[in-house]
């Protein structure tokens, strides 16, 4: 799944030939992409319209338009979006819908399995609220995330620390990757009850979240699987991670074999000895 690295390198390469640009036309390959607004609708909504910059928040971009609105995308677990210099002939493969451009350039939203989505949310801060209520907090890349506000959201939590990682309404934008990997340069366990960390456990852990987001955006983020950028490149994080899908070989800090188990249902990394397991309550 595209974390906040991956959506991050598409931003940026994106707003470099997006910014400015007039949207042609839209078109909605797929309507489960738009729902439970109709395709057709939608699509003229958004012709017309001049893109005036692209946000983001957490795994969510925003292209936002001259009149105020937002052309909101979630690229979920095997969304792509891919601009050329000129539109696709035909239809692409697994393509969910094409944006045209006024200097003949396109985007297209490709996903295997569907499960990508696009809004339209309105402007104004109040009204995005109200539409944005509760999907997200704070952008693990602001300068309003602080250990002090990481120390909040965790306080007297009893769930795992990577399952509270992984709640985007704690901290938006990490996700099984990057929580794996800020664990161990934090040497906290993953089963770890969030609220038994102490003030240093937390400003290592903040420190570690932070300093892996920016190795994960610097390399262009982590190509394993589905994800490609903008332009249809490869990421670099996949070669610099420490412990994520490295079961079975030597910790990269102690030479100890790196394990794996499920936490929070999903496949999740570590090193037994930098990263020692919660004592056991007793009965």
């Amino acid at each position: 799944m595209p974390e906040l690295p991956e959506v991050e390198t598409i931003r940026r390469q994106l707003a470099e030939v997006l910014v400015g640009r007039a949207i042609t036309g839209m078109r909605v390959l797929d309507p489960l992409l738009v729902e439970p607004r109709e395709p057709l609708p939608f699509a003229q909504s958004v012709a017309g319209r001049r893109i005036t910059g692209l946000g983001r928040t957490g795994k969510y971009l925003f292209v936002e338009m001259d009149d105020g609105w937002a052309l909101t995308l979630h690229l979920r677990m095997t969304g792509q979006l891919l601009w050329t210099p000129a539109a696709p002939t035909g239809t692409p493969p697994h393509a969910r819908a094409v944006l045209s451009l006024d200097d003949g350039s396109a985007v297209t939203f490709s996903d295997v399995r569907r499960f990508g989505r696009a809004w339209l949310v309105p402007p104004g801060r109040a009204a995005r609220a109200r539409v944005w209520a509760g999907r997200t907090g704070v952008d693990a890349m602001s300068p309003r995330f602080t250990s002090q506000t990481l120390a909040a959201a965790l306080s007297r939590r009893t769930a795992p620390i990577k399952a509270l990682l992984l709640d985007q309404r704690i901290v938006a934008g990490v996700g099984n990757i990057y929580a794996d990997e800020a664990l161990f340069r934090a040497r906290i366990h993953p089963r770890r009850p969030g609220g038994s960390l102490d003030s240093g456990d937390v400003r290592r852990l903040h420190r570690a979240i932070r300093e892996r987001l920016r190795m994960g955006i610097a390399v262009g983020g982590a190509s394993f699987d589905q994800y490609r950028d903008a332009h249809g490149e490869r990421g670099g994080m996949q070669d610099l991670f420490l412990v994520h899908r490295r079961r079975g070989e030597p910790c990269p800090r102690c030479r100890t074999t790196i394990e794996k188990g499920v936490v929070a249902q999903r496949g999740t990394y570590w090193c037994p000895r930098c990263q020692r397991a919660p004592e056991a309550t007793p009965c």
